[in-house]
């Protein structure tokens, strides 16, 4: 079956319908491929945080990226609500550093500097003003960090927001269809499944780390791996959490229904997507450490995702040299959630305006040849 659109989006996990969002509300006919369903890969495994400064380097390109993404999300959010008639569970009442010894906490004091320095609001806590800001913290906690404007954001529920608000927008979805080859063809891109041909003036490939699965005539192999990130959500008996608390072995999200989300592992296991005692008990040592609390907790589920990583730990994203109606928006890592709205703004300037912004220099996808 043969079908034709103005632009193919492969890939319907955040990016991706972030990018066919913002390609559709700005009059472009859009069409997206996804081999599963919308956001059933690394997306329904993340925690959602909007965290740039907690592991960015200072000033590095992820925390150019990053800051530049968050400063988009209020009216990211505000504009997929409405267009989308869908609720999205969204907070930024900021981050809790918590320093468990003397080193970790003159690392935090130097953090806050560069910070203060880079005019990102955020407070220095003693180790007794810690407690009062979280009195779930653990006895050895010897002082925390706030940073005011990081947050959270449900994934999975901005994922189904913004495939909603795409389809208002005349965007189509076509789910259980894994894009097998992408090529040229007289003058037209062409994405081919088993079952169908989608031909299009241009294809944006937005398929994490299952990118070096689909057969790009003409291009190289974007060196992209799976990185195995555990989940765990549990159900939460104390007083609510009133901000993200993130500690040395694990970092905890707090939800108004009274659950947490703790994670995540970090697992080098190539496409292995399963659950396993030790990453759960790790997961749940360490947040037991971080908040004692948590012992008394009930255990609801675990999530495993494949978060996409490239070389530099930085996403591709950005037009192929080999193939220049075809453009990359992939490789977000551990990124996906805070990067989704520069990602779609990024790469429907470039499609439909021809602007080509500086940032997209530092995440090009030819740094790693002939792509």
């Amino acid at each position: 079956m043969n079908y034709r659109t103005e632009i193919t989006v492969v890939g319907g996990g955040i990016i991706g319908c972030a990018v066919a969002y913002e390609l559709a509300r700005r009059g472009a006919a859009v069409t997206v491929v996804e081999s599963r369903d919308v956001g059933a890969g690394a997306t329904q495994a993340s925690a959602g945080m909007l965290a740039p400064y907690v592991e960015a380097q200072y000033l590095s390109p992820l925390w150019t990226l990053g800051s530049r993404s968050l400063e988009l999300y209020d009216s990211f959010v505000t504009e997929v609500v409405r267009d989308s008639g869908c609720s999205v569970p969204y907070s930024r009442t900021g981050t809790l550093q918590v320093a468990v010894d003397d080193a970790s906490f003159g690392r935090l004091e130097e953090t806050a500097e560069r910070l203060s320095s880079a005019g990102v609001e955020c407070r220095l806590l003693t180790r007794s003003e810690a407690l009062v800001a979280e009195p779930n913290l653990g006895q050895n906690s010897r002082g925390a960090l706030i940073v005011h404007p990081h947050g959270f954001v449900g994934a999975g529920a901005l994922t189904t927001a913004l495939r909603h608000a795409g389809v208002k927008y005349g965007a189509r979805f076509m789910v259980s269809e894994e894009a097998s080859r992408i090529l040229m063809r007289g003058g037209s891109m062409v994405v081919e499944t088993a079952g169908r041909v989608v031909t299009s003036d241009a294809v944006v490939v937005a398929t994490g780390c299952w990118t070096g699965r689909v057969r790009i005539e003409g291009s190289a192999v974007l060196p992209i791996r799976p990185v195995r990130g555990q989940l765990l959500r549990l159900s939460w008996t104390e007083a609510l959490l009133e901000r993200i608390v993130w500690g040395p072995s694990c970092y905890v999200v707090p939800w108004l229904d009274g659950s947490i989300l703790v994670g995540a592992t970090v697992e080098e296991v190539g496409f292995d997507e399963g659950a396993t005692v030790s990453g759960v008990a790790n997961l749940l040592e360490a947040v037991c450490d971080l908040l004692p609390a948590a012992q008394d907790a009930g255990f609801d589920a675990v999530r495993v995702g494949l978060r996409p990583a490239t070389p530099d730990d930085l996403p591709a994203v950005g037009c192929s040299a080999e193939l220049p109606d075809l453009v990359y928006a992939t490789g977000h890592f551990r990124n996906g959630v805070l990067l989704a709205p520069l990602t779609a703004r990024l790469v429907a300037a470039l499609i439909l305006d021809g602007k080509h912004d500086p940032l997209l220099d530092v995440v090009a996808p030819s740094r790693f040849g002939e792509l």
